[in-house]
């Protein structure tokens, strides 16, 4: 008979040992749990099925996944109220050598994150807690990591979610078009607020504010253009919306605060497709939208001016980021190599000084 949720649950909430010394016991029970196999009981030369499985970073640099299956997951511990964010993005160097398992988990014992990571799918995520193990539903969710990941892929691909955000922000365009406003405005504009919801969802704007400006307009609506100057003004220089702090973002989007004022449907049409997960959309879609927003007339050809992220990724990652990001672990070797020979030199100083009065 396996272990009952409300005894893992009780288990693992008293451990505090760190990642390294209960990583292996936790997976392990985690399958009793659920009812499948650990790894070296159901692959014994852990060809398919294995923990540390080794592996080359997207830097060149050696790493391990904690657990590895084929067609299935990559798997990352951390201890205990670690970042997952941060353990996320070092399981994303690892999944091409891990062959692009659909499902990258990462875990801090109290936590667990399933991000799906499906070519040309929007990624979701799906996170619960230890507590949430009492659920049945739950276990059911991560018990088809295990056998039947497909049960997890969204049903939207990056290309379907870029398009509907074009078709509503063409349809936009051309409202404001209509009210009067020059094509050069309504096109800067529109690719202003697809920026905001991009940023948001991708976490450089503070979580939900620009989701809550729309909230507050959709009340008023004639608000709109005070809350949007505001917001832009900050992104253009830095600096506060209330208790939150904005971040400067160059390039020129925000060379000013102008924001066209919008009424009720506008502002909900805006809302709709800020629900969406705007950090998926293919941001080549800025410039088909500038340019919808000058030629409203090209609105036949929405999708067909923006290529797909995976096809840009397979230049630009082997020619300009991969050696980069090897550029940069060398960069911070030799600023860890002159800290630490600046302590030395600092220590010895001090010592020989000592000596000296001595």
């Amino acid at each position: 008979m396996g272990i009952q949720p409300i005894d893992f649950i009780k288990k693992w909430k008293a451990i505090t040992q760190t990642e390294r010394a209960v990583s292996h016991s936790h997976f392990i029970e985690l399958c009793n749990l659920l009812g499948e196999k650990p790894p070296t009981d159901a692959d014994h030369d852990g060809s398919k099925y294995c923990f540390e499985r080794g592996a080359a970073k997207t830097t060149g640099k050696k790493g391990w996944a904690d657990v590895w299956k084929k067609e299935c997951f990559g798997w990352e511990y951390k201890g205990k109220h670690k970042d997952l964010t941060a353990a996320f993005a070092q399981l994303q160097q690892y999944a091409p050598v891990l062959e692009n398992p659909p499902l990258l988990i990462v875990c801090d014992f109290d936590r667990f994150r399933i991000h799906t990571n499906w070519t040309n799918s929007i990624s979701e995520v799906h996170d619960f807690t230890l507590d949430d193990l009492r659920d049945a539903k739950i276990r059911q969710k991560l018990k088809w990591a295990w056998r039947e990941p497909e049960r997890l892929r969204p049903g939207k691909t990056r290309a379907e979610l870029t398009e509907e955000a074009a078709v509503e922000f063409a349809a936009l365009a051309q409202t404001l078009r209509a009210r009067g406003h020059s094509p050069e405005s309504v096109a800067h504009f529109v690719n202003r607020l697809v920026f905001c919801m991009f940023a948001e969802d991708a976490g450089l704007l503070p979580e939900r504010i620009f989701k809550s400006m729309l909230e507050q307009a959709q009340r008023h609506p004639g608000e709109f253009p005070f809350h949007g100057s505001n917001l832009f003004r900050a992104m253009k220089d830095g600096g506060w919306i209330g208790f939150d702090q904005i971040d400067w973002f160059n390039g020129g989007l925000f060379d000013d605060d102008a924001a066209i004022p919008l009424d009720g449907d506008d502002i909900a049409l805006v809302r709709r497709t800020a629900n969406l997960n705007c950090s998926e959309i293919d941001t080549s879609i800025f410039g088909t939208l500038f340019e919808r927003g000058l030629d409203p007339d090209k609105g036949s050809q929405i999708g067909a001016h923006y290529t797909h992220r995976d096809k840009i990724t397979l230049i630009v990652d082997p020619i300009i980021s991969r050696p980069l990001l090897a550029e940069w672990e060398d960069a911070k070797r030799a600023i860890l190599g002159f800290s630490t020979r600046s302590r030395r030199n600092s220590k010895e100083g001090r010592s020989s000084a000592q000596h000296t009065l001595a």
